[in-house]
């Protein structure tokens, strides 16, 4: 497996290590719900280290990356961050991205841990202005309400005014580093792109905070299902499109995109599944890949599935019908003969990410 340049110190700190899409990576370092519940009460660190990030440089270098995302991304302003979402020209998802605008002439893109050959067509890699510039770029992400309070008690005073969705570079102990106010979790949170040199002082510096807890994995994964964030590989793959994973709020219908004509032909259509939160009456979890029934008819499978230690209750997403994706609905699942409801995104709903600072 492929090691970060923190997984040593991961495993010094008592780390219990998985592969993840061929990485060697913390599941817990503790206890998943300990892990959680502490992100969403103080701030927890992840090491994601394992991302992909690309430089994106000169006009023509982005318009081709463009072709190929739902959002508009060339006229970004310069220290925004934007969600897009790569597609194929039928419109199935190959990817979900962040993209930071650095300056006039350059976009910063960080994708998923899948192989680059993937993304290679689509990012335009192997031509003039496009850089990866993931093995030498290390990432960690501080989420939960204390985050803010942590780094500026580092001296890293160029969060102290960043709004959501922005990003900033500055420098820590001499050293430029990428800062963007975003996450996985729904609470407050920073994520540092940083060069691989640097990163185990960082990642040390912070975990010796008393606010701080290093959280691996399993935390990350149900802080991201309690708020219906949908992941790649499960909700996110090349067989549903940007409408059916709940993403059209993010579409740029003006942007002429290569997958437009395909996708606009669903959305006229209509007819589509949907991707849709659904939860428990207990602390019994949904499982993925279960079948969904309704009275004795399947409806649809279950993509992610957990128990929600913020809600007290089993959280998941699946992929249902329009008609049966309004918050309400019973549903049953066959090999745990478990009741499953309907809900609202997100579920849970007292998250401190968006909060004006």
């Amino acid at each position: 497996m492929r090691r970060t340049p923190l997984c040593d110190v991961c495993v010094d700190t008592g780390a219990k290590i998985i592969d993840f899409h061929g990485w060697s990576l913390p599941l817990q370092f503790t206890s998943i719900i300990d892990e959680h519940l502490h992100v969403r009460r103080k701030a927890g660190l992840f090491d994601c280290s394992h991302m992909n990030e690309f430089l994106i440089e000169g006009p023509q270098a982005i318009r081709r990356f463009s072709r190929h995302v739902f959002t508009e991304i060339a006229a970004l302003p310069v220290g925004r961050c934007r969600y897009a979402g790569i597609l194929t020209a039928q419109g199935g998802m190959v990817d979900d991205c962040v993209v930071l605008r650095l300056d006039e002439d350059t976009l910063f893109v960080v994708t998923n841990a899948g192989p680059v050959e993937r993304l290679t067509p689509y990012l335009g890699l192997g031509t003039a202005g496009v850089q990866d510039v993931s093995g030498k770029t290390a990432k960690l992400d501080l989420q939960g309400p204390a985050s803010r309070e942590v780094l500026l008690s580092l001296g890293i005073e160029a969060i102290e005014t960043l709004r959501f969705w922005h990003a900033k570079r500055t420098k820590w102990q001499g050293t430029e580093i990428l800062i963007a106010r975003a996450g996985y979790t729904g609470e407050l949170g920073y994520e540092l792109y940083l060069p691989n040199a640097i990163a185990v002082d960082l990642w040390r510096l912070l975990t010796g905070h008393p606010l701080v807890k290093p959280c691996g994995l399993g935390a990350r994964d149900t802080l991201r299902t309690e708020m219906s964030y949908p992941l790649y590989g499960q909700e996110i793959t090349e067989g549903h499109t940007p409408l059916e994973a709940g993403m059209e709020r993010f579409i740029a219908w003006l942007h002429p995109f290569d997958a437009k004509p395909a996708i606009e032909a669903q959305r006229d259509r209509g007819c589509y599944p949907v991707l849709t939160a659904i939860r428990t009456a207990s602390r019994r979890a949904p499982r993925p890949g279960f079948a969904l029934y309704r009275g004795g008819r399947p409806v649809g499978a279950i993509t992610s599935g957990t128990y929600g230690p913020s809600v007290g209750h089993g959280v998941g997403l699946a992929y249902l019908s329009r008609d049966l994706s309004a918050p309400g609905n019973r549903l049953e699942t066959g090999p745990r003969d478990l009741v499953i409801e309907t809900a609202s995104m997100p579920i849970y709903t007292e998250g401190s990410c968006r909060i004006r600072l």
